[in-house]
């Protein structure tokens, strides 16, 4: 990135909790923890696609080559994400983009979560009832979403940008451990037997590098790359999916389908360390990592030592107290929102932040969180970002919710549908409450920053509640520590959980988390990396060069390819 973005540069090299330098995958010496070695950043100037699989991101980069912009590569990039993580995303679930245009030059968010289902009925339906099942799932936003991103900003034809996701879904994706790991814990659900005729039967012995087909996926993603979004929305595909849903106790109509609209919204921004971060604004709910961030930009976090005490403490605390903010301002008007950012606002949170008390409280939903089932489960939801020489930048973040979202596939079609409802809240005196027809606030906050008005950054994680907080955490780590882009995405995070819970990659040193449990945070060790603290990925590019950056997060099986 250029250095006007505020980074220091500092190499490969990580600041340990003394403040000297590390070298990638050296040891701590007081704790025998190494830092994760990672990978080096990827350079290009022909463009650059960063996704939560190598495949995906490579359709994508492929688009590039052949002349696209990055707005297609994002398209292509999705659509192939739908069969190569079909746990993760696809093209029934629901998402947001923020997006910066070279030609515009213009920083745009857009919104494609639908309303909540006009006969969803939240006095008759419980939590487990929106967990999974055929209740559980919100109305597909996320086609109308790629197509609005193609129609808006795409120089190709949707059914060019679908070849690369039609041919991985017939020739085959190898699964991974990952895959693997998924699968064992929805064997334990009660998904259909349709479920696992798609997902599980194709793989045969449930080994590494077997093969994922889904050709019914396929001919589906080929109909809509010919018919266009109207296959989905009003057509045979949205006709099929709402007859089963319904024959099965679910409530999403056609008129759901017909009413679906993907809108272009003003992103909401915050300056930090000389980088404008430009987010989804209300209802989405990404204004919490935002304030956490106004927060701390009247803080020296960058003389503390990086990954000491004084350092998670302070971030940890500015996390739950913006959580606090953003379960009490849940859809409130935009206004009212933007005025927790005023100097006088800001002042107060940040007196609370300094002043050494504990801040205990919720990180997650109004009342119970989103699922009922271990922690990991709630984190599956996919970020890809790209850019292109022009200087457009984009950064999508959509999900199916949970694992296989609903576990409902739609027969003949290989569309798995999400639990995207499992997200709001079943109390009236809820901001968040599930209200039929109305929309509801998402999770997710895809981002992109800029320098003087030209976008340098798109960057995005999955992670439920913990999406706020991560990326705020890696910003930190690049921004204020000077961590080149992979670094920062490599570096230990935390995920907090209601209460004082802190759940934090292993790799600090006993001491700091000693002291973190002396302040009152109830620190639980993760594993060096946990899914839990997401899945990022990352898109930079200088102006002054037209070279690019690419980062993937080796928490997932994310990879960055150039044009």
């Amino acid at each position: 990135m250029g250095a006007g973005i505020g980074a220091r540069e500092t190499g490969d090299t990580m600041t340990g909790d003394a403040g000297r330098e590390t070298e990638r995958g050296e040891a701590d010496d007081m704790t025998g923890v190494a830092y994760v070695a990672g990978r080096a950043p990827v350079r290009g100037v022909s463009g650059m696609v960063a996704a939560a699989h190598p495949s995906a991101a490579a359709a994508g980069a492929q688009v590039l080559r052949d002349g696209g912009n990055a707005f297609d590569a994002i398209v292509a990039t999705a659509a192939a994400l739908n069969v190569c993580e079909p746990f993760m995303s696809g093209l029934a679930g629901n998402g947001l983009a923020t997006l910066y245009s070279a030609r515009e030059k213009r920083v745009r968010s857009l919104d494609f979560t639908p309303p909540v289902p006009l006969n969803f009925d939240p006095t008759s339906t419980t939590k487990r009832d929106i967990a999974a099942g055929p209740k559980a799932p919100g109305v597909p936003g996320n086609l109308a979403g790629w197509a609005t991103i193609n129609e808006t900003y795409g120089t190709k034809p949707l059914g060019d940008l679908f070849k690369e996701a039609v041919r991985l879904a017939h020739v085959g994706v190898p699964v991974s451990t990952l895959y693997l790991r998924l699968l064992d814990f929805c064997l334990g659900q009660s998904y259909p037997a349709i479920w696992r005729e798609t997902y599980l039967d194709p793989i045969g012995g449930k080994q590494v590098g077997s093969i994922l087909r889904q050709p019914l996926l396929g001919d589906t993603l080929e109909a809509i790359g010919a018919e266009g979004p109207g296959y989905l929305y009003g057509g045979p595909l949205g006709r099929t999916m709402t007859e089963h849903l319904q024959s099965i106790g679910g409530v999403i109509s056609l008129e759901d389908l017909e009413r679906v609209e993907a809108r272009f919204l003003e992103p909401m921004q915050v300056d930090y360390r000389g980088l404008t971060i430009h987010t989804v604004p209300p209802p989405a709910e990404s204004f919490q990592m935002l304030l956490t961030l106004a927060m701390l930009s009247g803080v020296d976090i960058g003389s503390m030592d990086h990954l000491g005490s004084d350092h998670l403490d302070t971030v940890f605390r500015a996390i739950r107290i913006s959580a606090e903010m953003r379960l009490h301002h849940n859809k409130r008007p935009r206004a009212e929102i933007e005025g927790l950012f005023e100097a006088a606002t800001l002042d107060r949170l940040r007196a609370r932040l300094l002043d050494g008390r504990p801040v205990i409280g919720r990180t997650e939903q109004w009342s119970s969180g989103p699922m009922p089932e271990t922690d990991w489960t709630r984190q599956h939801t996919t970020s890809f970002s790209a850019a292109d020489r022009e200087g457009n930048l984009i950064c999508v973040t959509q999900t199916l919710g949970g694992i296989f979202g609903s576990g409902v596939v739609i027969p003949g079609t290989g569309v798995c549908m999400s639990n995207y409802l499992n997200w709001g809240d079943l109390e009236p005196d809820s901001p968040n409450f599930l209200e039929p027809g109305k929309a509801w606030a998402s999770v997710v906050a895809p981002t992109i920053g800029t320098v003087d008005g030209t976008g340098v950054l798109a960057l995005g994680t999955p992670g439920s509640y913990g999406i706020m907080q991560t990326q705020t955490q890696a910003y930190i780590h690049h921004l204020d520590f000077g961590l080149d882009l992979q670094a920062a995405i490599d570096a230990p995070r935390a995920r907090l959980w209601d209460g004082a819970r802190v759940e934090l990659e292993n790799r600090i040193p006993e001491r700091v988390v000693a002291e973190l449990k002396r302040r009152g945070h109830a620190v639980d060790l993760a594993p060096p990396l946990t899914l839990n603290c997401g899945g990022m990925q990352a898109v930079s590019f200088d102006p002054s060069s037209g070279a690019m950056v690419g980062a993937a997060d080796p928490r997932r099986d994310g990879a960055a390819i150039p044009a």
